[in-house]
């Protein structure tokens, strides 16, 4: 079962509305249907609810280390309550999308564990695409520029869409039928956004 669910952003109101945000706002529609808060918790470098589903207990966490260094929040909070790798859910942009408001779940491959950092997700990683057009450019600066700008409201929609959809998985996701989960987030296809109708040619 899952019992560590993390969002990956950046804080502060000038990222707030930014593609990079797409994890906290998982995370945020999550602890409103939990009817949790999310609340500052200096020693977990983050903001961090807890709730529980069907007498099992999860965590919600959002760390406010910025991106880079998110593993700094993750490790504390999963070293205090002994929560295995194995049993976290990342959620984070991925700029690789072709369109935006897609979603994706993959397992990550198995690597050395870090246990002093947990900067890599052991097991499972959510992605959440408010992504380009266009694969990745090869240039490091342009793909920051993409991810810490804000989406169109047409493409913040499909976001907003694809992340009400994604949460549909999370019961089987604390149960732990992964497979179950997988397959209700893959069922999401968010619909191209439609050209515009030409405009009729003025009557003679």
């Amino acid at each position: 079962m899952i019992k560590l669910f993390v969002g990956l952003g950046n804080p502060g109101p000038e990222y707030e509305a930014t593609r990079h945000n797409a994890g906290f706002w998982w995370i945020d529609e999550f602890a409103r249907d939990l009817k949790v808060n999310l609340v500052p918790e200096r020693g977990y470098f983050g903001l961090m609810a807890r709730a529980n589903v069907s007498g099992n207990t999860i965590w919600l966490l959002e760390p406010q280390t910025f991106m880079n260094v998110s593993g700094k929040s993750v490790a504390a909070l999963a070293r205090f309550f002994k929560i295995a790798p194995r049993k976290f859910w990342w959620c984070m942009t991925n700029s690789t999308f072709p369109r935006p408001g897609q979603t994706q779940t993959r397992r990550q491959p198995r690597r050395p564990q870090r246990p002093a950092r947990y900067t890599r997700p052991a097991r499972l990683i959510r992605l959440l695409a408010p992504a380009r057009r266009h694969r990745s450019p090869g240039v490091k600066s342009e793909v920051v520029n993409w991810v810490l700008k804000k989406p169109s409201p047409d493409q913040r929609k499909l976001i907003d869409d694809s992340i009400i959809h994604s949460l549909k998985s999370w019961p089987a996701m604390v149960e732990g039928d992964m497979e179950k989960a997988t397959m209700q987030v893959h069922t999401n296809k968010p619909q191209r956004p439609k050209p515009p109708r030409p405009t009729a040619p003025d009557a003679a």
